[in-house]
């Protein structure tokens, strides 16, 4: 019974029915953003102009923003050292993430640059925009991406468009 079943998952997935590797992250609204009134302006403008865009991340308390940076730290350990600025938030945070190669999992890297993050005080506001509001990400598009991009960078405000973080393709906007 189990070869069974197993085989089906295996047919089911060649053949394309595999719905959760296909699913489309679903927009959050821009009001669940939490946004700066600059941002939250400019990310009512793309909308506007791109209906389909997706948002999936905006204002972030510290304990979002230590599972944001773990996700991907996750995939690649040095990913805050090549992704931020260097100050004393990323030379920690990257510091933790050195001194622990023992942490894998993305909930315990979490855990560990939240104590880091909380231990800087306000430093911690170093680490990104994310944390006051004055950042957003969206998902990359795939039909017409120029153009996005080209209309990301004119938006008003714009400090920064990334798109790629440390190597690993995120659109990330900051005013």
């Amino acid at each position: 019974m189990r070869v069974l079943l197993v085989a089906m998952i295996v047919v089911l997935t060649a053949s394309g029915i595999n719905h959760a590797a296909e699913t489309r992250t679903k927009s959050r609204s821009i009001e669940s953003l939490k946004l700066s009134p600059k941002a939250k302006k400019a990310a009512e403008q793309l909308l506007k102009e791109y209906p389909d865009i997706v948002f999936t991340s905006g204002r972030r308390d510290l304990a979002g923003q230590a599972h944001a940076m773990a996700g991907n730290v996750v995939k690649k350990r040095d990913w805050i050292e090549k992704t931020y600025a260097s100050n004393d938030a990323s030379k920690a945070c990257q510091k933790w993430v050195d001194d622990h190669p023992e942490a894998k999992a993305q909930k315990q890297i979490a855990a560990g640059l939240l104590e880091t993050l909380k231990g800087l005080g306000p430093k911690a506001g170093q680490i990104s925009r994310h944390l006051t509001g004055d950042a957003f990400d969206v998902q990359p598009v795939k039909k017409n991406p120029d153009e996005v991009k080209k209309s990301i960078r004119e938006l008003p405000g714009v400090r920064q468009f990334l798109d790629h973080e440390g190597g690993i393709e995120i659109w990330h906007v900051e005013f």
